[in-house]
């Protein structure tokens, strides 16, 4: 780069309610499939980092679990890896849908940067789903807060907005090196991002049946001499009846579940896959402290 037109990278957290859009809008900034993405609250689980790129700019994107209020152990750790992604960022983006408005989880988030004392951009996504005398109202409800320093109103599902939403971060970040190759998009590992795209898939299928009980785990990763990579997988539920559901009649629930994310761990890993799903009742596995590791998740009380 020339003293003109100098390298810039700026971090930004995007945090927000469960199924805000946040992940949606992650993969938009991006302009790939970073983070998984169903209609399912709380599916992200973990801090996922996209990284983008603007002209000369890079931003490094934390999309963040989504705040709610904590039940269990694993509630918990997903809200604290929420707030500390907001507190690893030079800037935070909330995100709002337009829709649910100010309700208590969001109640929630403002009453914590408050508290905090930390400002932020107000994102209003889904506006296409309201009529603009609420839109508006909502807009001047939330800067009455004394938060928020700017406001974008979106939908991250069309893109619309978010080219205005990008270049804006891109003028906040601030001079330096770029802290990833410029063809990088995220800091996810492979077997995490191989586990959520089988998550995905088993809450896209299954999501009528089955509560958050849940996990995938990569068991293992076998890189072949023919430049595949055997994947082997365990989807580890609480109960035998949750066995069985996944499993399906005659093993036809699984077989499906794995052709869905064998084609699309080949599209994104670029190679051919060879997929092994095993179902595993695993009561405890919310309370397993490894699991938590290989989420990236602290284990917390």
């Amino acid at each position: 780069m020339t003293n003109n037109n100098p390298q810039k990278c700026g971090f930004f957290a995007i945090i927000g309610a469960p199924n805000a859009g946040k992940s949606t809008l992650l993969n938009q900034l991006v302009g790939a499939k970073v983070a998984i993405v169903t209609h399912k609250v709380q599916t992200t689980r973990t801090r996922v980092t996209g990284i983008g790129m603007h002209e000369n700019t890079q931003l490094v994107f934390i999309d963040t679990p989504g705040i709610f209020a904590p039940k269990r152990r694993l509630d918990r750790a997903m809200v604290s890896a929420a707030w500390k992604g907001a507190e690893d960022a030079e800037k935070t983006a909330l995100m709002v849908d337009a829709k649910k408005g100010v309700d208590d989880d969001v109640s929630r988030i403002l009453k914590g940067l408050a508290d905090a004392g930390r400002k932020a951009i107000l994102v209003i996504n889904k506006i296409d789903t309201i009529k603009r005398e609420k839109l508006l109202a909502l807009v001047h409800k939330l800067n009455e807060t004394g938060i928020f320093t700017e406001t974008f109103m979106i939908s991250a599902l069309n893109g619309d907005g978010v080219a205005d939403l990008k270049a804006y971060l891109s003028d906040l970040a601030p001079e330096g090196p770029w802290m990833y190759p410029e063809d990088q998009i995220s800091d996810i590992t492979l077997r995490l991002l191989a586990a959520e795209i089988t998550r995905e898939k088993v809450y896209l299928r299954l999501h009528e049946e089955l509560p958050y009980a849940i996990t995938v785990e990569t068991e293992a990763w076998d890189e072949r001499p023919d430049g595949s990579v055997r994947i082997e997988q365990v989807i580890h539920v609480e109960r035998e009846s949750q066995k069985g559901i996944v499993i399906g009649k005659g093993g036809q629930m699984l077989k499906l579940l794995g052709q869905m994310a064998r084609e699309e761990m080949q599209e994104s890993f670029d190679r051919k896959v060879h997929l092994f799903l095993h179902v595993r009742v695993t009561e405890k596995w919310a309370d397993d402290k490894s699991v938590y590791e290989d989420m990236g998740l602290d284990f917390v009380d």
